[in-house]
């Protein structure tokens, strides 16, 4: 059997998320079912760095199977390609050592989260950035994202639907890049909760509008009550852009 680490991006617009469930389209179930039938009917199941939620994208989601087809490595990734559908890429794939594993070897991740500034909605863009049509202060919304850099028990910044008892995470960097018509946000974690960084740009996006103080985002950390953060942010906005590993 040889362990493969595979690199993938998927347009999430037409995903129920990645994680397999009983209804909806789910990107871990279109990819198991492309292994399947390069198995020959045998189920190879994939284990991913993390889920992420519907509508959202991912420019480098990390998986890992076992299999025990020999096929050169040179040309897995064609294979695989061409048992998936047109919103799925490939973008590498290589053998790694049995111990390897796509979710606990994590070291950090990468988010980007997009908004549209402007008042006019960019219809070619809809699916992949959140159309914010309000004046924003970029400058306070970096005052308010340098609070969250750090260890912090981010209870307030969770769904209530998530299933992880210890909500402590290190953010290592939060970034809001602005451009002449897109607002960036970079967040670097050891790790993230369900919906923490879309409820994160919805309270940041509340600063930005005029609605709190920057100064408000550690007080909402120190609560520990998801009541007294933001709204959650739009899921299209949302990209998975990186998992790094320990070399």
């Amino acid at each position: 059997m040889k362990r493969i680490k595979c690199v993938v991006a998927y347009d999430g617009t037409f995903f129920n998320g990645f994680q397999i469930q009983p209804k909806g389209r789910t990107v871990q179930a279109e990819i198991e079912g492309g292994l399947q039938k390069l198995h020959k009917g045998q189920e190879i199941k994939i284990f991913a760095s993390g889920r992420t939620d519907a509508l959202v994208h991912a420019k480098g989601q990390v998986i890992h199977f076992d299999t025990p087809l020999q096929i050169q490595m040179e040309r897995w990734q064609n294979a695989l390609q061409t048992v998936l559908p047109s919103d799925i890429s490939v973008l590498d794939l290589c053998e790694v050592e049995p111990k390897f594993h796509a979710r606990f070897d994590v070291i950090s991740k990468e988010y980007r989260y997009y908004v549209q500034k402007g008042r006019k909605l960019d219809v070619f863009m809809r699916n992949f950035r959140c159309f914010y049509p309000y004046q924003l202060s970029v400058e306070k919304m970096r005052q308010a994202a340098n609070q969250v850099v750090g260890t912090h028990d981010f209870t307030s910044f969770s769904s209530a639907k998530t299933d992880k008892e210890d909500k402590v995470r290190t953010i290592y960097s939060f970034d809001i890049v602005e451009n002449s018509d897109v607002i960036e946000f970079k967040i670097v974690g050891d790790g993230f909760l369900r919906n923490m960084v879309r409820i994160l740009v919805g309270t940041i996006l509340e600063v930005g509008r005029g609605k709190r103080d920057p100064n408000e985002i550690s007080q909402i950390i120190k609560s520990n009550d998801r009541e007294t953060a933001g709204p959650t942010a739009p899921g299209q906005g949302l990209f998975l852009w990186k998992v790094n590993y320990d070399n």
